[in-house]
């Protein structure tokens, strides 16, 4: 008996960051849906169809963020990934309980794995996170090799969130 695919919604206002996107997640085994800016991704949302979001920040219409909160607000248990140009934006997603942030240019292969962690994940774990009570949004910071949006031969390594200790001054 085959499982069926799954499928990845990418929302990107990128055209080639789009076509990289389905060569590589349709060569992975994927089912891949598209969105272009913020309104068409709220408006091609259908979440029996669709089983991982990857979220470009900088969108027009609606920004990623308002995307972002949409979904999660009507579906928590959905895992997204958000990929984005933007610096400094770990925070505000460790904060929303985002699955991932990735920063482009991206390393397919810690895409595709960071991916198949999180549909593994169990929908309760999700809402932990999305709920603040775990807070595990993995990182991965660009290398600024090649252009924005480069996904093959980029090199981005995971890196472990910082832990803040109180400072104990004599």
């Amino acid at each position: 008996m085959t499982l069926p695919r799954k499928t990845i919604f990418v929302v990107d206002d990128d055209a080639a960051v789009r076509a990289s996107m389905i060569k590589v997640l349709k060569g992975a085994g994927y089912e891949v849906m598209t969105a272009s800016d913020g309104q068409e991704a709220s408006a091609r949302f259908a979440p029996e169809r669709i089983d991982l979001v990857l979220l470009d920040l900088n969108l027009p219409f609606r920004s990623g963020w308002e995307v972002f909160e949409g979904l999660t607000t009507r579906y928590p248990t959905i895992p997204i990934i958000i990929i984005t140009a933007m610096p400094n934006q770990y925070r505000t997603a460790l904060a929303a309980g985002v699955g991932a942030l990735m920063e482009k240019p991206i390393e397919v292969p810690a895409l595709l794995q960071t991916m198949e962690a999180l549909l593994a994940e169990s929908p309760e774990a999700r809402l932990r996170r999305m709920c603040g009570y775990q807070r595990d949004t993995k990182l991965f910071r660009a290398s600024h090799v090649g252009r924005v949006g480069d996904l093959p031969s980029s090199i981005t390594k995971l890196r472990p969130r910082q832990r803040t200790q109180p400072s104990h001054r004599s």
